[in-house]
């Protein structure tokens, strides 16, 4: 059920392995909050421009957000950022020059407004 939304620098689109990053952060969820795997859910979106610090173009970003359905204590989701972030800095392979910064937030989502429907032979 997580869903996770990964922004990243077009800076980083030959060096961050997003798949890899997707497969290996789907286990690590399952084994830390969720308990399944077959509800992870993450979408990569290439940020075409974007402002970091004093606008140095040698700078990226990299920010991964989980949203949870909420009930999660503030100190599993602390183990859960930390965990993600580490994760994700294993994916990104170095680029001379780059300074790259790298963020996790762990959100809640609203049990009482939250609906998800999955149809397996759907066209």
């Amino acid at each position: 059920m997580p869903h996770i939304t990964v922004d990243y620098s077009d800076a980083l689109a030959e060096t961050f392995d997003r798949r890899g990053f997707g497969l290996a952060l789907h286990p690590l969820l399952a084994r830390t909050v969720v308990g399944s795997v077959a509800g992870c859910k993450t979408r990569f979106r290439q940020i075409d421009e974007c402002v970091i610090a004093d606008g140095v173009d040698e700078v990226a970003m990299l920010h991964v957000e989980v949203a949870l359905l909420s009930g999660r204590t503030p100190e599993a989701k602390a183990e859960l950022s930390r965990a993600v972030l580490g994760l994700a800095r294993d994916h990104v392979k170095p680029t001379p020059g780059v300074t790259l910064h790298t963020s996790v937030d762990v959100c809640d989502l609203s049990r009482g407004s939250f609906a998800s429907h999955t149809e397996e032979d759907h066209v």
